[in-house]
């Protein structure tokens, strides 16, 4: 006993290791270009079912697929609608595995043929370091994941001799019912629906499991892939719970139509074997796999606009999150999680701006004391966030930019610290005596967000270099003239000081406004402004 099941449990876990290796190695090597890719060519909600099918094809994992989109769509690189159609195509992409072990894997021994390639891979990850040693890891992932297959068909033959598996319900509703069932549960040990839809072939190729048994096991194997993705979303923002959701939805539908649908798909699948000439097995059960998710595609791609209003009404958005960019799963594309922090940034820093306007308007609104807490919370989140992503070796220009983003969250949270200061209370600053500076700093704010917007005309950044210099200026002589005119029939001493504390402060916040605009305008690579 323990010679056949050994053997069998053994060869799931390389089969396993292999495929994270093969998945986790071509990402790596693609050193982001797989993930830019998808963001790339999801235009139309056909490009983005395309981009999904192909990556998961490639990459060998729906989840790999679904969990990167799910940290793109909480980045807000891609929209909800874009995603949809990703996780559509990740589905059908996920077919492509039956498909290859199937056609090659149960026809030929490629354990042993493969086995060269663990050799050669390994001693590339060891040998050579950086993109390449990485590539090294998905060869030998590629030959692991044969030989687990081969460990597998072995241990599944004597499996087969002994343990009648066909007693397992076979015929009917609720058997086909309980024997997917099974398939979601091995699914969700496996972490897998690819490593328990081989298992099934292997079983289906060895006599283990008859054809309809083992349809129903890829039924609920393809509906239990979506667990990894919905534990991914945990903690996760609003976004990513759609995504999952949408992920899930669209694979119990394509279930359902397999369920209502099954006698006809077995004959269609089964077909195709005779058509190519060999009894109902692998191929068949393969193609049966890519029939139904095909039927899933058909069906719903059409209404995918409608598909994403139903599951926005069924979770909608609550609270809005100003650090809802920020998904730690873009950390390990430094090119792509700037990209999510330049995003929040640019929406924290417009929050700042406006609160800064109210209060040079001497407009505090009852809730701007609640928001300036909630913009500092997310100013925090973004600043640990910038920190985590991993400095690029070499790479000067996203070392440049994560630098620059850094010294505007430091400067956008002092900012923040002077709008709660006393004196942007007790100042008046519709007095004749500030109105001046206070139009010169509100004008200044106004070019910079328009600047930050991509609105402004060129040059917009030495315009407001020049704009934070002159206030500084002007604050230098007023505050000695208000000083000096201070005294008895003139200004009262606390009066003198509160205006010339105002002129300070105006000062110190337009410092803060153009070094915040400097440092966000260099994150977004600017047409020759410099400090």
């Amino acid at each position: 006993m323990l010679n056949v099941l050994f053997p069998f449990i053994g060869g799931i876990g390389l089969f396993l290791i292999g495929m994270m290796l093969l998945s986790s190695g071509l990402v790596a090597f693609a050193g982001g270009a797989l993930q830019k890719a998808l963001i790339r060519f999801t235009g139309t909600p056909w490009k983005a079912f395309a981009s999904g099918a192909f990556i998961t094809a490639l990459a060998q994992s729906s989840t790999a697929t679904t969990v990167t989109l799910i940290g793109f769509v909480s980045a807000g690189l891609i929209t909800f609608a874009q995603a949809i159609g990703v996780v559509i195509g990740a589905s059908l992409g996920n077919t492509a595995t039956g498909w290859i072990v199937a056609g090659l894997g149960l026809k030929i021994n490629l354990g042993f043929y493969t086995m060269p390639f663990i050799g050669a891979g390994a001693l590339l990850k060891l040998l050579v370091p950086g993109r390449w040693g990485e590539l090294g890891t998905a060869i030998a992932g590629f030959g692991i994941l044969f030989l687990g297959l081969n460990t597998m068909q072995d241990g599944m033959q004597g499996l087969s001799g002994m343990l009648d598996l066909a007693r397992l319900p076979s015929g009917g509703f609720v058997a086909s019912l309980l024997i997917m069932l099974i398939g979601l549960v091995m699914t969700a040990i496996l972490q897998s629906s690819t490593a328990a839809i081989a298992t099934t072939l292997t079983a289906l190729h060895a006599g283990a499991i008859n054809f309809d048994q083992a349809a129903a096991v890829v039924v609920g194997a393809s509906v239990g892939t979506t667990l990894t993705s919905a534990l991914a979303t945990i903690g996760g923002t609003i976004y990513a719970k759609r995504t999952a959701l949408a992920y899930i939805l669209f694979n119990l539908g394509a279930g359902l139509i397999a369920v209502l649908l099954l006698p006809a798909l077995l004959y269609a699948a089964q077909s195709i074997d005779r058509q190519l000439g060999f009894s109902a097995g692998a191929l068949g059960l393969a193609a049966f796999h890519s029939l139904f998710i095909g039927l899933g595609v058909v069906l719903f791609m059409p209404f995918i606009t409608q598909f994403a209003q139903t599951i926005a009404r069924m979770l909608p958005e609550r609270e809005e999150d100003l650090a809802r960019h920020l998904d730690a799963t873009l950390l390990n594309v430094p090119e792509v999680a700037l990209g999510a922090s330049h995003r929040a940034l640019r929406e924290i820093t417009g929050r700042v701006f406006l609160a800064y306007q109210r209060v040079l308007a001497m407009n505090r609104p009852a809730g701007l004391k609640h928001e300036l807490p909630r913009i500092r919370m997310a100013l925090e989140q973004a600043f640990d966030f910038v920190t985590r992503i991993p400095a690029g070796a070499g790479d000067d220009k996203l070392n440049e930019r994560r630098v620059a983003q850094l010294h505007a969250i430091d400067h956008l949270m002092r900012l923040c610290s002077r709008l709660n200061e006393p004196v942007a209370e007790q100042a008046d600053f519709g007095d004749p005596a500030l109105g001046p500076a206070t139009k010169q700093c509100r004008d200044m704010l106004a070019l910079a967000g328009e600047g930050l917007a991509g609105r402004a005309e060129p040059g917009w950044l030495g315009q407001v270099s020049r704009d934070a210099q002159a206030l500084s200026e002007r604050s230098r002589q007023v505050r000695h003239d208000i000083l000096q005119e201070a005294g008895p029939g003139r200004h009262s001493a606390a009066e003198a000081l509160l205006k010339a504390d105002a002129f300070r402060w105006l000062e110190r916040g337009a410092g803060h406004v153009w070094r915040i605009s400097h440092y966000a305008a260099a994150d977004m690579e600017p047409e020759g402004d410099s400090k």
